[in-house]
């Protein structure tokens, strides 16, 4: 399902950045049907996804606005997937990047608009963290603007000391690259 990049932006929400880790199969002895509710499931295996619908929702999507599609396949590849499916159609997406021994982080998570309000939000985040090869960590994290309530029912809170928290956050890494692509175009 393609839909211009104003509908993505005006219809995104959730979770935040991501970032890249070394491991991308990960998971090949975990289910990849996890879980179903009301003609939807959830489902691990890469192949299902579709790359297209994942990259419109974040190219106009407030956390990773002009994303490029390389960057997204990449992302796409070196983690844990999640996507949300009615029949053959992909409706929703979430992924984790972690060491799958100590530390998760959850990115990118969305439902497409005529699919919200379902508790697909719910599903997908009882779906990651009920995943097998993601229990046992000490630490998960995220980022997000406005989805906190969501969060919190899975036992996420603020950051209880951020002032030992660190990051580097480039903000304007998706235009610049942009920049340097239509410069070597010209």
């Amino acid at each position: 399902m393609a839909f211009s990049r104003q509908q993505s932006a005006i219809s995104c929400q959730s979770s935040a950045t991501f970032l890249m880790s070394a491991k991308s199969l990960q998971s090949e002895r975990a289910p990849n049907k996890l879980r179903g509710r009301r003609g939807f499931v959830v489902s691990t295996d890469k192949r299902r996804l579709d790359r297209e619908l994942i990259y419109e929702f974040l190219n106009g999507c407030y956390w990773a606005k002009g994303i490029p599609r390389k960057t997204v396949d990449r992302s796409i590849e070196n983690s844990l997937c999640f996507g949300v499916y009615r029949g053959g159609k992909q409706v929703g997406f979430a992924h984790v990047i972690s060491d799958f021994a100590t530390y998760a982080y959850i990115g990118d998570v969305f439902i497409i608009e005529p699919f919200r309000g379902y508790g697909l939000g719910k599903l997908v985040m009882r779906s990651i963290m009920e995943h097998p090869d993601l229990q046992g960590l000490r630490r998960w994290g995220l980022v997000t603007r406005d989805a906190h309530g969501l969060y919190a029912q899975f036992g996420f809170q603020p950051v209880k000391s951020p002032e030992r928290h660190m990051e580097i956050h480039d903000g304007a890494v998706y235009k610049r690259a942009a920049q340097r692509k239509l410069k070597a175009e010209s």
